[in-house]
Protein backbone atom coordinates (compact mmCIF):
# COMPACT_ATOMS: atom_id res chain seq x y z
CA UNK A 1 0.00 0.00 0.00
CA UNK A 2 1.29 3.52 -0.75
CA UNK A 3 2.71 5.27 2.32
CA UNK A 4 5.13 8.16 2.76
CA UNK A 5 7.18 8.72 5.91
CA UNK A 6 6.87 12.10 7.59
CA UNK A 7 8.46 12.93 10.94
CA UNK A 8 8.07 9.38 12.18
CA UNK A 9 4.52 8.85 10.86
CA UNK A 10 3.40 6.84 7.86
CA UNK A 11 0.97 8.79 5.68
CA UNK A 12 -1.36 7.01 3.28
CA UNK A 13 -1.87 8.55 -0.18
CA UNK A 14 -3.44 7.80 -3.55
CA UNK A 15 -2.80 9.12 -7.07
CA UNK A 16 -5.17 9.67 -9.99
CA UNK A 17 -4.91 11.09 -13.51
CA UNK A 18 -1.99 12.68 -15.27
CA UNK A 19 -0.66 16.14 -15.95
CA UNK A 20 0.76 18.79 -13.66
CA UNK A 21 0.76 17.54 -10.02
CA UNK A 22 -2.04 18.81 -7.79
CA UNK A 23 -2.25 18.14 -4.06
CA UNK A 24 -5.82 18.07 -2.76
CA UNK A 25 -5.71 18.71 0.99
CA UNK A 26 -8.65 17.82 3.24
CA UNK A 27 -9.95 19.73 6.22
CA UNK A 28 -10.02 19.13 9.96
CA UNK A 29 -10.33 15.45 10.83
CA UNK A 30 -10.57 14.61 7.13
CA UNK A 31 -8.95 11.95 5.00
CA UNK A 32 -8.53 11.39 1.27
CA UNK A 33 -12.16 10.31 0.83
CA UNK A 34 -13.33 13.88 1.47
CA UNK A 35 -12.43 14.54 -2.18
CA UNK A 36 -14.22 11.52 -3.64
CA UNK A 37 -17.16 13.51 -5.02
CA UNK A 38 -14.99 15.88 -7.07
CA UNK A 39 -11.58 14.21 -7.33
CA UNK A 40 -12.08 12.94 -10.88
CA UNK A 41 -12.95 16.44 -12.11
CA UNK A 42 -9.39 17.47 -11.29
CA UNK A 43 -7.82 14.17 -12.35
CA UNK A 44 -9.11 14.82 -15.87
CA UNK A 45 -6.38 17.47 -16.22
CA UNK A 46 -3.91 16.86 -13.39
CA UNK A 47 -1.90 14.23 -11.59
CA UNK A 48 -3.96 14.36 -8.42
CA UNK A 49 -2.54 13.33 -5.05
CA UNK A 50 -4.94 12.83 -2.14
CA UNK A 51 -3.88 11.64 1.30
CA UNK A 52 -4.90 10.94 4.87
CA UNK A 53 -3.67 13.46 7.42
CA UNK A 54 -1.85 12.00 10.39
CA UNK A 55 -4.55 10.98 12.86
CA UNK A 56 -7.02 10.01 10.11
CA UNK A 57 -7.84 7.20 7.71
CA UNK A 58 -5.06 4.71 7.08
CA UNK A 59 -2.29 7.04 8.21
CA UNK A 60 -0.56 6.65 11.57
CA UNK A 61 -2.20 8.34 14.54
CA UNK A 62 0.54 9.51 16.88
CA UNK A 63 -0.35 11.57 19.93
CA UNK A 64 2.93 13.49 19.74
CA UNK A 65 4.40 15.79 18.61
CA UNK A 66 1.52 18.27 18.87
CA UNK A 67 -0.43 18.68 15.63
CA UNK A 68 -0.17 22.06 13.93
CA UNK A 69 -1.19 23.37 10.54
CA UNK A 70 2.47 24.20 9.91
CA UNK A 71 3.37 20.60 10.72
CA UNK A 72 0.64 19.32 8.39
CA UNK A 73 2.27 21.38 5.63
CA UNK A 74 5.56 19.57 6.27
CA UNK A 75 3.62 16.30 5.98
CA UNK A 76 2.37 17.38 2.55
CA UNK A 77 5.91 18.17 1.44
CA UNK A 78 7.05 14.75 2.68
CA UNK A 79 4.51 13.14 0.33
CA UNK A 80 5.83 15.19 -2.59
CA UNK A 81 9.38 14.15 -1.62
CA UNK A 82 8.36 10.49 -1.52
CA UNK A 83 6.90 10.79 -5.01
CA UNK A 84 9.89 12.71 -6.36
CA UNK A 85 7.71 15.72 -7.20
CA UNK A 86 9.68 18.97 -7.07
CA UNK A 87 6.79 21.33 -7.86
CA UNK A 88 3.01 21.00 -7.45
CA UNK A 89 -0.15 23.03 -7.19
CA UNK A 90 -2.09 22.77 -3.92
CA UNK A 91 -5.82 23.14 -3.20
CA UNK A 92 -6.97 22.92 0.39
CA UNK A 93 -10.41 23.21 1.94
CA UNK A 94 -11.08 24.48 5.46
CA UNK A 95 -8.10 23.44 7.61
CA UNK A 96 -6.55 22.28 4.33
CA UNK A 97 -6.63 25.92 3.23
CA UNK A 98 -4.75 26.86 6.40
CA UNK A 99 -2.19 24.20 5.56
CA UNK A 100 -1.87 25.66 2.05
CA UNK A 101 -1.06 29.05 3.56
CA UNK A 102 1.97 27.49 5.26
CA UNK A 103 2.95 25.76 2.03
CA UNK A 104 3.09 29.16 0.37
CA UNK A 105 4.96 30.73 3.29
CA UNK A 106 7.48 28.02 4.19
CA UNK A 107 7.89 26.12 0.92
CA UNK A 108 7.61 28.64 -1.95
CA UNK A 109 10.02 26.69 -4.12
CA UNK A 110 7.79 23.61 -4.05
CA UNK A 111 4.43 25.20 -4.82
CA UNK A 112 3.02 26.42 -8.12
CA UNK A 113 -0.45 27.90 -7.59
CA UNK A 114 -2.41 27.89 -4.33
CA UNK A 115 -6.17 27.56 -3.92
CA UNK A 116 -7.51 28.46 -0.48
CA UNK A 117 -11.02 27.06 -0.08
CA UNK A 118 -13.48 28.00 2.70
CA UNK A 119 -10.69 28.90 5.11
CA UNK A 120 -9.40 31.67 7.41
CA UNK A 121 -6.16 33.36 8.46
CA UNK A 122 -6.80 32.20 12.04
CA UNK A 123 -8.98 33.40 14.89
CA UNK A 124 -6.69 36.21 16.06
CA UNK A 125 -7.32 38.30 12.95
CA UNK A 126 -10.10 36.36 11.24
CA UNK A 127 -13.86 36.29 11.71
CA UNK A 128 -14.84 33.61 14.22
CA UNK A 129 -17.69 31.21 13.61
CA UNK A 130 -20.94 31.64 15.56
CA UNK A 131 -20.60 30.33 19.16
CA UNK A 132 -23.24 27.63 18.68
CA UNK A 133 -21.41 26.27 15.62
CA UNK A 134 -18.06 26.45 17.39
CA UNK A 135 -19.43 24.50 20.34
CA UNK A 136 -20.41 21.63 18.06
CA UNK A 137 -17.06 21.76 16.27
CA UNK A 138 -15.18 21.55 19.57
CA UNK A 139 -17.34 18.73 20.96
CA UNK A 140 -18.88 16.68 18.19
CA UNK A 141 -22.27 15.18 19.14
CA UNK A 142 -21.87 11.64 20.48
CA UNK A 143 -24.93 10.31 18.68
CA UNK A 144 -24.13 9.49 15.02
CA UNK A 145 -27.45 10.83 13.75
CA UNK A 146 -26.89 14.11 15.59
CA UNK A 147 -23.40 14.34 14.10
CA UNK A 148 -24.85 13.64 10.66
CA UNK A 149 -27.52 16.31 11.08
CA UNK A 150 -24.94 18.90 12.13
CA UNK A 151 -22.61 18.11 9.22
CA UNK A 152 -25.38 18.21 6.64
CA UNK A 153 -26.68 21.54 7.94
CA UNK A 154 -23.25 23.13 7.71
CA UNK A 155 -22.02 21.57 4.49
CA UNK A 156 -24.93 21.85 2.06
CA UNK A 157 -28.43 23.26 1.64
CA UNK A 158 -31.61 21.31 2.50
CA UNK A 159 -32.48 21.21 -1.20
CA UNK A 160 -29.19 19.46 -1.98
CA UNK A 161 -29.79 16.96 0.81
CA UNK A 162 -33.22 16.13 -0.57
CA UNK A 163 -31.96 15.75 -4.13
CA UNK A 164 -28.82 13.73 -3.34
CA UNK A 165 -29.45 10.75 -1.06
CA UNK A 166 -26.08 9.30 -2.12
CA UNK A 167 -24.35 12.27 -0.50
CA UNK A 168 -26.30 11.73 2.70
CA UNK A 169 -25.32 8.06 2.76
CA UNK A 170 -21.65 8.92 2.20
CA UNK A 171 -21.79 11.33 5.13
CA UNK A 172 -23.59 8.73 7.25
CA UNK A 173 -20.75 6.26 6.64
CA UNK A 174 -18.27 8.96 7.59
CA UNK A 175 -19.88 9.73 10.94
CA UNK A 176 -20.36 6.03 11.67
CA UNK A 177 -16.57 5.54 11.49
CA UNK A 178 -15.07 8.61 13.15
CA UNK A 179 -11.37 9.05 13.80
CA UNK A 180 -10.26 8.47 17.41
CA UNK A 181 -11.51 11.11 19.82
CA UNK A 182 -7.97 12.15 20.78
CA UNK A 183 -7.07 12.67 17.12
CA UNK A 184 -10.20 14.74 16.51
CA UNK A 185 -9.24 16.96 19.45
CA UNK A 186 -5.67 17.31 18.18
CA UNK A 187 -6.97 18.33 14.75
CA UNK A 188 -9.36 20.84 16.30
CA UNK A 189 -6.57 22.38 18.39
CA UNK A 190 -4.27 22.55 15.36
CA UNK A 191 -6.89 24.34 13.31
CA UNK A 192 -7.88 26.71 16.12
CA UNK A 193 -4.23 27.55 16.82
CA UNK A 194 -3.56 28.60 13.23
CA UNK A 195 -2.24 32.14 12.68
CA UNK A 196 -0.45 33.23 9.49
CA UNK A 197 -1.56 36.86 9.46
CA UNK A 198 1.86 38.50 9.72
CA UNK A 199 3.36 36.21 7.07
CA UNK A 200 0.57 36.14 4.48
CA UNK A 201 2.08 39.11 2.56
CA UNK A 202 5.20 36.99 1.94
CA UNK A 203 3.28 34.48 -0.21
CA UNK A 204 4.48 34.78 -3.81
CA UNK A 205 2.53 31.91 -5.37
CA UNK A 206 -0.46 32.82 -7.55
CA UNK A 207 -3.37 32.43 -5.13
CA UNK A 208 -7.10 31.94 -5.53
CA UNK A 209 -9.35 32.42 -2.51
CA UNK A 210 -12.69 30.66 -3.02
CA UNK A 211 -15.52 30.47 -0.51
CA UNK A 212 -19.20 29.68 -0.20
CA UNK A 213 -21.38 32.74 0.31
CA UNK A 214 -23.34 31.18 3.20
CA UNK A 215 -20.55 29.46 5.14
CA UNK A 216 -20.88 29.45 8.95
CA UNK A 217 -18.12 26.97 9.78
CA UNK A 218 -15.58 29.43 8.42
CA UNK A 219 -17.59 32.61 7.89
CA UNK A 220 -17.46 34.03 4.39
CA UNK A 221 -16.08 37.36 5.63
CA UNK A 222 -12.71 35.65 6.02
CA UNK A 223 -12.32 35.30 2.26
CA UNK A 224 -11.76 39.00 1.47
CA UNK A 225 -9.44 39.27 4.47
CA UNK A 226 -7.20 36.61 2.96
CA UNK A 227 -7.45 37.96 -0.57
CA UNK A 228 -6.50 41.46 0.56
CA UNK A 229 -3.60 40.18 2.64
CA UNK A 230 -1.96 37.99 -0.04
CA UNK A 231 -0.34 39.97 -2.88
CA UNK A 232 -2.21 39.58 -6.17
CA UNK A 233 -4.69 37.04 -4.81
CA UNK A 234 -7.95 36.51 -6.69
CA UNK A 235 -11.28 36.18 -4.85
CA UNK A 236 -14.32 34.16 -5.87
CA UNK A 237 -17.49 33.75 -3.80
CA UNK A 238 -19.80 30.88 -4.71
CA UNK A 239 -23.22 32.36 -4.00
CA UNK A 240 -25.49 30.10 -1.96
CA UNK A 241 -22.62 27.78 -1.05
CA UNK A 242 -22.09 26.56 2.48
CA UNK A 243 -18.95 24.89 3.83
CA UNK A 244 -19.33 22.15 1.21
CA UNK A 245 -19.60 24.59 -1.72
CA UNK A 246 -17.13 22.46 -3.70
CA UNK A 247 -19.58 19.53 -3.72
CA UNK A 248 -22.96 21.25 -4.01
CA UNK A 249 -21.72 23.73 -6.62
CA UNK A 250 -19.31 21.24 -8.13
CA UNK A 251 -19.47 22.44 -11.72
CA UNK A 252 -19.09 26.15 -10.96
CA UNK A 253 -16.43 25.77 -8.28
CA UNK A 254 -14.48 23.14 -10.20
CA UNK A 255 -14.48 25.27 -13.35
CA UNK A 256 -13.20 28.30 -11.43
CA UNK A 257 -10.34 26.31 -9.87
CA UNK A 258 -9.33 24.50 -13.06
CA UNK A 259 -9.38 27.72 -15.06
CA UNK A 260 -7.20 29.39 -12.43
CA UNK A 261 -4.68 26.54 -12.48
CA UNK A 262 -4.62 26.58 -16.28
CA UNK A 263 -3.72 30.29 -16.20
CA UNK A 264 -0.78 29.55 -13.87
CA UNK A 265 1.03 26.52 -15.30
CA UNK A 266 4.02 25.13 -13.44
CA UNK A 267 6.24 25.74 -16.45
Amino acid sequence: MPFANADGARLYFEEYGSGEPLLLISGQGGDHTNWDAVRDDFASRHRVIVFDHRGTGQSDKPREPAYTTRGFARDAIAILDHLGIELAHAYGISMGGRICQWLGIDHPGRIGALVLGCTTPGNVHGVRRPPEVDAQMANRPSNPEDRLRFLLEQMVTPAFVEAHPEYVEAMRRRVANPIPEFAQKLHYLASEGHDTWDLLPTITAPTLVIHGGDDQVNPTANAPLLAERIPGAELRIIEGGRHGYFVEFREEAGRVVLDFLARHPLA
